[in-house]
């Protein structure tokens, strides 16, 4: 065994580490004072080991794949992924926008009867496609039309109430700005602009109703996919969204589509998805070609 050496150049034997060290008793043993130099060097030495597996240290080894760390187009998802838009929601029936978060909790932005219908074949869809047939969460919005859909899937398939965790603010409905209160049909004018920039806001208003760009909503759907891919392993999560263009976003940011083009994505309400990171589906390819955005939101 090595013999071990102090600052102090002094030998001590050998050590068994089942037993306490011995000091020898003379006179010739004794600490001498040393340098600060000396001391430096010796903590760094101790302390090495440990930094080396700190992962906020400088001196950590590299990590080949950090969780937590989400960014989009991800390398891999750890978890498998169904996105749904909720039915149709009394607002809608009637024609009008409406994605003020202050009524987002209000009856009146619960399901219409319709949306019931849409919902409830929504969660017979996510049975047929073996959704929940291993580990489920369902993160729905907080908006009170999504959370009843949690529950109308939560109770199709046979998911305990634990399992659905409310989302209280990143999965909102995209905040439209001017356009609150106006008609559905008036949504075109907000999707020409999306085509021309990601960055491009509805135009305010003084009601307190958010105006998102879909840069906007692609910083609040990445948020939730970091929490999710950092809370979860290996588990299903089912993704309950209010409107379509969490959605768009969401899944053209996960297969690095132009999030100019999430509009060709579109969600109808009660649709359910899933999350396929390596492609687009067909049914939704523009005609001309799909093209690939590396770093979105900034696409050129």
């Amino acid at each position: 065994m090595s013999k071990a050496f102090f600052a102090s150049n002094t030998i001590l034997p050998p050590w068994n580490s089942s037993e306490p060290p011995l000091i020898p008793c003379n006179s010739q043993f004794h600490f001498k004072p040393t340098t600060r130099r000396h001391l430096m060097t010796s903590i760094s030495i101790l302390i090495t080991p440990f930094l080396a597996c700190d992962p906020f240290s400088p001196f950590s080894l590299p990590v080949s794949h950090a969780r937590g760390l989400f960014q989009m187009p991800p390398f891999r998802l750890t978890n498998r992924y169904f996105l749904v838009r909720a039915g149709e929601s009394e607002y809608e029936s009637l024609g009008l926008i409406n994605t003020n978060p202050v009524a987002k909790t209000s009856v009146d932005n619960g399901l219409s009867e319709k949306g019931k219908k849409q919902t409830v074949r929504a969660a017979f869809d996510l049975k047929e496609m073996r959704a929940c047939d291993g580990n489920c969460w369902i993160w729905p919005s907080i908006t009170q039309r999504a959370y009843q859909a949690a529950e109308i899937i939560a109770a199709v398939n046979g998911v305990n109430r634990s399992h659905i965790v409310p989302e209280y603010s990143f999965l909102d409905a995209r905040g439209l700005g001017a356009y609150e209160g106006k008609s559905l049909d008036t949504l075109s004018e907000v999707y020409e602009s999306d085509s021309l920039s990601p960055n491009i806001k509805p135009p305010p208003t003084d009601d307190g109703t958010p105006n998102e760009s879909v840069s906007d909503v692609f910083v609040r759907v990445t948020q939730v996919m970091s929490i999710l891919e950092t809370q979860y392993s290996e588990d299903t999560v089912i993704i309950v969204s209010p409107d379509s263009d969490n959605l768009t976003v969401l899944q053209a940011g996960l297969t690095g589509l132009d999030l100019r083009r999430h509009r060709e994505l579109s969600f109808g309400p009660g649709e359910v998805r899933f999350v396929d990171a390596s492609s687009i589906p067909t049914y939704k390819q523009p005609a001309s070609t799909v093209y690939k955005c590396l770093n979105p939101p900034s696409c050129t």
